[in-house]
């Protein structure tokens, strides 16, 4: 990492490790875990937009007065741009701080729609703390209604752009600030409504880091944060870095579309260098940033945002689900990671003003960039590709005339693992969820006919590909659908042998005119009584799928997520009769004529028919 002086204080240089009373750092790190759920709780109860109340689009964020985070439960925004506009000497207790620029917030805020507050933690009149909130706003003005243009090229189109400002001061808030943003969202009471929850529920998460410090003293407290953050590191040096031998790896993976140009692969690369207790990210080859809205800011702070937003990933290299499961990454993770940045001008390192709605394509394949390049290392024992983020919705008038804006983020199926199919249906956000039918039902001029689990979509393999959802939506009103989505082309990645998974669409009128979209729409007419079908993507499948057990392919089968064609077709699994029994000697026949048409041995990673011919495609 860099060793230049930061614009917010830094810890200080080999300062003496202090030993811990190993109960009390039970005790702290604990309530810190608690204080974390309590916020997100008191936000989900209170706040009013969809996007965040039901589908539970936000995250939570603690952090020392170093503005390192210090719980590993989600990754989250950070404190450093507040702290180099505001420096902590001028706060007082009362004073929150609000912000959502793209290129101004350190990298940690990745388009608009991210409203985030932040609340320093007081202890004897000093600054020990910091705790964060942002969430997904359902609008913050633009030319779109969502305020996620596919088709914008720079930031003035995406809507209302607040560089760290301080919204209270001492305790006392900017109406006049307050008023200004009101005044650039399509939803002024909901937006003004889910600021009050963020803002209050952080400044109760400020009251309870309070009582921690006033219960143990300055001193006890820092001393069990720098544990725990030593704790996290030591994990990855001793437990997963080890698994990885020393060399140099090299992959790259793509973006399909930008909303501009016509589809092409939009390169990002990287070069991974293993050498004893770090690892090098090198991002070098990633190709120019584009015309359209899917560039991401990620090379500030010395890419510490995207440091903590990638290493979750190396947590599969746990010697058990379990053990994996018990690693909370936080900001000791970053002593781990050196990364190089390619110079200004790429999709990780785009130049005001390019546009960064759409920067969750790059975001997402960041995760499965890594994923790809670790398991040349490992022998394939890491988990297939996966693809959990897409945004669709629907806005116009209502029946009454009343202008409706209806957002939703919908997960799809996580990738094989060694060990384990993946997961159906979920969500890259911990506790996100697809709006209830009577929610939408409810709130907006649409009936929800379908919601089910897409038969097929996981990609095969020894351990399948989680399933993606499928869910029809029939509008009663003529209105006008929005879609933010990648993965329509281009299928989640098999890994190890197993095959890619089904890409994303969105059809409209399936039974009739049945007219496919693309990935970045932003507002395609609906007629009254037209359904929308939404269909998102499949986990990559991991392993050889002719050595999937027959009795898991059966059950697969019997329960709609694997249909009798592919069965045979791609499992090599002849199943006969209305109780669907297993043909043991037909099913080894097939299974053998299969192998014997193979051309050569299977790939590492299978990127799906979708790559071909994009790859063919003159540029």
């Amino acid at each position: 990492m860099s060793t230049a002086k930061k614009p917010w204080p830094t810890p200080p240089r080999n300062a003496p490790k202090r030993d811990v009373d190993p109960i009390v750092l039970q005790i702290v790190e604990g309530t810190l875990n608690s204080i974390e759920r309590e916020i997100e709780y008191a936000i989900e109860r209170t706040a009013r937009s969809p996007m965040i109340r039901e589908a539970h689009d936000y995250r939570v964020g603690l952090f020392d007065r170093y503005c390192r985070k210090l719980t590993g439960r989600s990754y989250s925004a950070m404190p450093n741009a507040v702290v180099r506009d505001y420096p902590p000497e001028t706060m007082v207790p009362g004073d929150v701080f609000l912000m959502n620029d793209t290129y101004l917030t350190e990298g940690s805020i990745g388009h608009l729609p991210d409203m985030c507050s932040t609340v320093p933690v007081f202890h004897q009149g000093e600054v020990v703390a910091y705790i964060q909130a942002f969430g997904h706003h359902d609008d913050i003005g633009g030319r779109v209604p969502g305020s996620m243009p596919g088709t914008a090229v720079t930031v003035f189109e995406e809507g209302l752009a607040i560089p760290p400002i301080k919204l209270y001061s001492a305790g006392r808030r900017n109406d006049e600030a307050f008023k200004i943003i009101k005044r650039n969202t399509r939803v002024p009471e909901m937006l003004a409504a889910d600021l009050d929850s963020e803002v209050q529920a952080c400044l109760m998460g400020a009251r309870r880091m309070s009582e921690l410090f006033e219960r143990f003293g300055t001193e006890t407290v820092e001393a069990c944060f720098q544990a725990v953050l030593d704790k996290c590191r030591d994990i990855y040096r001793s437990e997963l870095l080890p698994k990885i031998a020393d060399g140099t790896y090299a992959w790259e993976d793509f973006v399909e579309h930008d909303g501009i140009s016509d589809p092409k692969l939009h390169n990002l690369a990287l070069k991974m260098t293993k050498s004893g207790d770090r690892l090098t990210l090198d991002f070098t080859g990633t190709d120019p940033q584009s015309s359209g809205p899917i560039n991401w800011p990620a090379d500030y702070a010395d890419g510490a945002f995207l440091i903590k937003w990638i290493a979750p990933i190396l947590r599969n290299l746990a010697d058990t689900p379990e053990r994996a499961a018990e690693i909370h990454v936080n900001e000791g993770v970053c002593e781990v990671f050196d990364i190089v940045f390619p110079p200004k001008g790429t999709l990780i390192t785009p130049e005001w003003p390019a546009a960064t709605n759409a920067r969750s394509f790059v975001l997402l394949r960041s995760l499965g960039l890594l994923a790809g390049v670790v398991a040349q290392a490992v022998e394939g024992r890491m988990p297939a590709d996966q693809e959990t983020i897409r945004y669709t919705g629907f806005y116009g008038n209502d029946a009454s005339g009343k202008p409706f804006l209806s957002r939703e983020v919908l997960g799809g199926g996580s990738g094989g693992r060694y060990y384990a199919d993946g997961n159906d249906a979920i969500h890259i956000v911990p506790d996100s969820r697809n709006q209830p039918a009577e929610f939408t039902e409810h709130r907006f001029p649409v009936l929800v006919e379908t919601l089910a689990l897409r038969t097929d979509s996981g990609g095969a393999g020894k351990r399948r590909g989680g399933l993606g959802y499928e869910k029809h939506y029939r509008a009663l009103v003529d209105c006008f659908t929005i879609v933010t989505a990648d993965r329509v082309r281009l299928g989640c990645y098999g890994l190890n042998g197993g095959r890619a998974g089904r890409p994303f669409c969105v059809t409209i009128d399936p039974a009739g005119r049945a007219k496919d979209l693309g990935g970045l729409v932003d507002g395609e007419p609906v007629k009254a009584g037209e359904v929308v079908r939404v269909i998102t993507t499949g986990g990559g499948g991991w392993g050889d799928p002719l050595e999937r057990e027959p009795d898991r392919v059966r059950a697969d089968v019997i329960d709609g997520k694997v249909s009798s064609r592919s069965s045979r077709a791609d499992y090599g699994v002849v199943l006969v009769g209305d109780k669907m029994e297993i043909d043991h000697a037909a099913t080894a026949a097939l299974r053998a004529e299969l192998r014997r048409k193979r051309a050569g041995p299977l790939p590492m990673i299978d990127r799906g028919p979708g790559y071909q011919k994009l790859r063919e495609r003159p540029a």
